[in-house]
């Protein structure tokens, strides 16, 4: 038995004896979790029932995202058409007598709010660079109208939003965070979800989700997306040896479907103009080497034959954790020299809990350096807070604990300009990766001078390593 195999076959045996635990908790530990929850939704209410009118309208980029675009929805059962409406926008209200109907198609589902359809439609055929309407329907009813611009076919400007794990208390404390980013900006081309978007641990799952959706409301519609699977996105089976993506992850995000055999709904990568975005599933690269081999022999291929002027990528796990007691090393082993050998410009990630910013090698004092490979960043926008590892993060440039954050990144020819900004509507860290005409990249430093390294403030830290767990903020009227 090798060495890899002997660790799988370890985290298995750990896997069975924690389906036996959790199972020990369900029936035995009703009073530990009985004073937190991790949705507004009151007990015994039902607030995300699936009925006629469309909801969970979401916008999704596709491989090639200046000539089409997937939308997603929900319905109730009732439906079994699965119908969306698009024209070009304009500024008169008739915009049905010109619509173009595009058919798709559903999955059944049954969660702890009933049985629904998840439906999906991609439009295609779009012109580059325009400005679309569209409206998905309901039972005898749809939606109300969305707008959308594409992406231009030439190379021209263009910003998006990451977000880190919102994951917990979603609705109460995530949504503040999305719609300060979008009150901040104007048009972004896109939003990059970096994972662990709900916690789907204990409770009524669907809850969670129809909070994420909330909290992006109409943002989710009209601002296409690329979303990660984190940790949490998967969801324990007890009595099986592994977790499993949640049923409503493939059916409410529709993925370009071009990665590696078998990864293809947590896979992928998009081209948007000269810069490309890549997509790596790290839950199952970290539960299973054959996962991360197979995922790196795709994504080096990838690299071989790409010519874009950018490469960004983003997963879940970090290369290098920021927070205590966190390490991956299959990362570093499998995915992080093939970043390093093909240039890679930017990794986004998330699962920390904390702000962390840095390279293989830290800064020296000038603040500007000769860049040769990837910034490596990690965040987060929901209220779950764990400590920074001081000790353990020599590369890194800039940390935060206990900070909510969105960062907007803006790309043109010669620059990728990162700002992290707090919930507040603060900027917390900056940087630039500036190309010449050689290919030769300098990273500048930014970092506000007035803004010192944020530690935890919290008195009553639940735990030594966390500053905040995240459910315990709306577990009574007091919070």
């Amino acid at each position: 038995m090798t060495v890899n195999s002997k660790q799988r076959f370890i985290r298995k045996i750990l896997l069975m004896a924690l389906s036996f635990g959790v199972l020990a908790l369900m029936i035995t530990a009703t009073g530990a979790l009985a004073h937190e929850r991790n949705t507004l939704v009151p007990r015994g209410h039902s607030e995300y029932t699936p009925s006629p009118i469309p909801d969970r309208v979401m916008l999704m980029l596709t491989a090639s995202p200046h000539i089409s675009q997937a939308v997603n929805w929900r319905t109730n059962a009732e439906v079994d058409q699965s119908i969306a409406q698009i024209v070009p926008a304009d500024g008169r209200p008739g915009l049905h007598r010109d619509a173009r109907t595009v058919t798709g198609n559903h999955q059944s589902i049954k969660t702890e709010n009933g049985q629904a359809h998840y439906h999906a439609v991609t439009f295609t055929d779009l012109e580059p660079d325009t400005l679309y309407a569209y409206r998905v329907i309901g039972d005898e009813t749809w939606s109300e109208w969305f707008q959308f611009k594409t992406a231009p076919a030439q190379d021209r400007p263009f910003s998006f939003f990451y977000f880190g794990d919102a994951q917990n208390s979603v609705r109460s404390h995530f949504s503040r965070v999305i719609r300060e980013a979008f009150m901040q900006n104007a048009r972004p081309a896109f939003m990059l979800h970096a994972g662990d978007m709900v916690n789907l641990r204990e409770g009524n799952h669907d809850d969670e989700w129809g909070e994420w959706f909330d909290a992006g409301a109409f943002l989710n519609a009209m601002i296409p997306s690329a979303v990660v699977a984190g940790n949490h996105e998967f969801v324990d089976r007890p009595f099986r040896l592994q977790r499993a993506i949640s049923p409503q992850f493939q059916p409410q995000f529709t993925t370009p479907q071009n990665g590696p055999e078998g990864l293809q709904d947590t896979v992928y990568h998009i081209t948007y103009q000269d810069t490309l975005i890549v997509v790596m599933d790290s839950m199952n690269a970290l539960y299973d080497d054959d996962h991360a081999k197979a995922q790196a022999e795709w994504l080096d291929q990838l690299l071989q034959k790409s010519n874009h002027r950018w490469v960004i990528v983003s997963h879940h796990h970090p290369i290098h954790s920021v927070s205590v007691g966190r390490d991956n090393p299959p990362l570093r082993e499998h995915w992080q020299p093939i970043y390093e050998r093909h240039g890679v410009d930017l990794v986004l990630q998330g699962h920390d809990h904390t702000y962390g910013r840095g390279s293989s090698a830290p800064l020296p004092d000038s603040n500007r350096a000769q860049h040769n490979g990837p910034v490596y960043v990690v965040s987060v926008a929901g209220p779950k807070m764990y400590m920074i590892a001081d000790e353990d993060n020599p590369n890194m440039d800039r940390m935060a604990e206990e900070l909510q954050l969105y960062q907007t990144i803006e790309v043109s020819k010669d620059r990728i300009h990162f700002q992290a900004w707090t919930a507040a509507g603060k900027l917390y860290d900056a940087f630039a990766i500036v190309q010449d005409e050689k290919g030769q990249t300098t990273l500048d430093n930014l970092i506000p001078m007035d803004r010192p390294i944020h530690r935890c403030t919290n008195p009553d830290m639940p735990e030594s390593d966390r500053c905040w767990n995240g459910k315990e903020l709306i577990s009574s009227p007091n919070h």
